[in-house]
């Protein structure tokens, strides 16, 4: 017997999956794993590798859309190649998407491009974005994570790069970190 297993993503803790759990229960999903993680790799993607790993010959994975599986054209070949190892295919809700067809699969491989170009032009805005905002001086980067002046300070009186680490509840290499002088640029 074959199983219908959907798999359903969004990339942050306050966005839900709720509708795309939904669509795949109406699609005829049996089994629904979703996580929140980024889309930009597989790594650490848990549910994803649970799904990938269960999946049996004659099963069909089913997404809502292909960007909810991978960004890349390099992830989503992965995936598909995994898939297509165990004897699976690939189905999506909302695109002609079905790797048991010759006309899926071409689709398939249209839509990773543009899912790719579409990460690669978000990427790009923000670059630019981050840009304007140095040049207007208002671009700060993010907050330090460790207080450097405060670990000199307390290494200047005296007190160990162990016991820094615990006062400041941070690890003994960023003490020594915050402690080295700083990289000469030439």
């Amino acid at each position: 017997m074959t199983t219908i297993i959907g798999y359903a993503r969004v990339s942050t803790d306050d966005q839900d999956c709720a509708i795309q759990e939904d669509a795949l229960r109406a699609a005829g999903c049996t089994i629904i794993r979703s996580e929140k993680r980024s889309g930009t790799t597989t790594e650490g993607r848990e549910e994803l590798e649970t799904v990938l790993s269960f999946l049996r010959p004659g099963d069909t994975l089913m997404v809502t859309r292909i960007d909810r599986l991978a960004r890349s054209v390099r992830d989503l070949e992965g995936i598909v190649a995994r898939l297509r190892e165990r004897g699976a295919h690939l189905r999506a809700t909302e695109q002609p998407v079905d790797t048991a067809t010759a006309a899926g699969k071409a689709f398939l491989q249209m839509l990773a491009v543009f899912a790719e170009f579409e990460t690669a032009i978000r990427r790009e805005r923000q670059m630019e974005g981050i840009a304007k905002a140095k040049a207007a001086g208002v671009y700060k980067g993010r907050r330090p994570s460790v207080p450097t002046q405060e670990v000199r300070e307390l290494h200047a009186q005296g007190i160990s790069p162990t016991e820094i680490a615990k006062r400041l509840r941070i690890g003994r290499a960023s003490v020594y970190r915050a402690l080295s002088p700083a990289p000469v640029v030439v």
